[in-house]
């Protein structure tokens, strides 16, 4: 754990390779072994974007029979974990480095079913000196359509 904390402060910006970084250090090894995959990292404010702009991530969760319940669909537990796993990246980017933390509240709406890649654009909506608090919207990368809509909090340890 010692290591990933220092693990971003020699970076100027939080981005991807210190995401991946932090994903190979930080997560168990179960969740390790989805192959959560880091496709962006938005830790400071882009050139020209609009004022309601959040800093965030955006993972991809491959598809993979081991990850699916009955019929083929990716398990709900699956699709918690890419969620919970894109807001600590997505917090960590808003910090501009990785602090350690726990979950303290998640919620998922599930909206349908996929049997594809899933997408989560994790978005931190506040932060604070002792906690965050995110969205998450969840979609399948075949189409883009809606998955989950996801609301989480987080302690800082």
């Amino acid at each position: 754990m010692q290591e990933a904390r220092r693990l971003t402060s020699v970076d100027s910006v939080f981005g991807i390779e210190a995401a991946g970084r932090l994903i190979a250090d930080v997560l168990a090894p179960w969740m390790q072994e989805l192959g959560l995959l880091v496709e962006a990292v938005e830790s400071g404010r882009p050139p020209g974007a609009p004022a309601d702009w959040q800093p965030g991530a955006i993972m991809r969760l491959p598809f993979s029979p081991k990850i699916c319940r009955d019929g083929g669909v990716v398990c709900g537990q699956a699709l918690m974990g890419l969620a919970d796993t894109a807001m600590v990246v997505a917090c960590s980017a808003a910090w501009n480095g990785y602090r350690p933390m726990t979950t303290i509240d998640q919620t998922m709406h599930f909206l349908r079913p996929v049997t594809f890649d899933v997408i989560a654009d994790a978005r931190v909506v506040r932060i604070g000196r002792a906690n965050c608090f995110g969205r998450v919207m969840v979609m399948s990368a075949a189409d883009k359509r809606p998955v989950g809509m996801v609301t989480s909090a987080y302690a800082m340890l």
